[in-house]
């Protein structure tokens, strides 16, 4: 077929024609290959950032002690409330007399107080919230493949009662 094209004079016309179809073609159509390198290339970016992102720094002082007097509250909060009720004990009338000091503070300081404390203890549990690690999500050390997800995800029961199920798995396996 080589010769005949050599021959004919054919060969570079055809060449240049299919590429000016491909090349038109994906004009209307997306290069499905393509699109697949380009994906795994931004994963790959990706995860090499992730990975950058999470390298160890060893803190400084200043890090150090930051982290340590946020460390504090609830200690500090628990132990409080426990010496108070020791205090209420050792030395009733001193105790009694800052009771009724405490009466004097005004209704919207209490308020106040409250929300310090409301939004410092929910912002500690809406960071520990976002970032659990879920029993589907579990980290791993090595990379993943497109394939070894969706192997994972893929039940291994049959659904022989349940349609939907059955449509959901014939889907996967596509």
């Amino acid at each position: 077929m080589g010769m005949i094209d050599r021959f004919i004079g054919l060969g570079q016309g055809v060449t240049a024609l299919g590429s000016a179809a491909t090349g038109m073609a994906e004009v209307f159509t997306q290069n499905a290959t393509r699109k697949m390198e380009l994906e795994e290339e931004a994963y790959a970016r990706a995860i090499n950032q992730l990975g950058q992102e999470f390298q160890t720094v060893r803190p400084g002082f200043f890090d150090s002690f930051v982290n340590g007097l946020n460390r504090l509250p609830r200690p500090l909060l628990a132990l409080g409330t426990m010496a108070l009720f020791i205090y209420a004990m050792i030395e009733p009338e001193g105790f009694g007399l800052r009771m009724v000091g405490l009466q004097q503070v005004p209704e919207p300081l209490w308020w106040l107080l409250g929300a310090i404390v409301g939004f410092y203890f929910g912002a500690r549990e809406a960071h520990h919230f976002r970032h659990r690690v879920w029993p589907a999500q579990e980290v791993k050390t090595s990379v993943t493949t497109t394939q070894q997800v969706t192997a994972a995800v893929r039940p291994d029961d049959d659904f022989a009662d349940n349609a939907a199920l059955r449509d959901w798995v014939a889907g996967l396996r596509d």
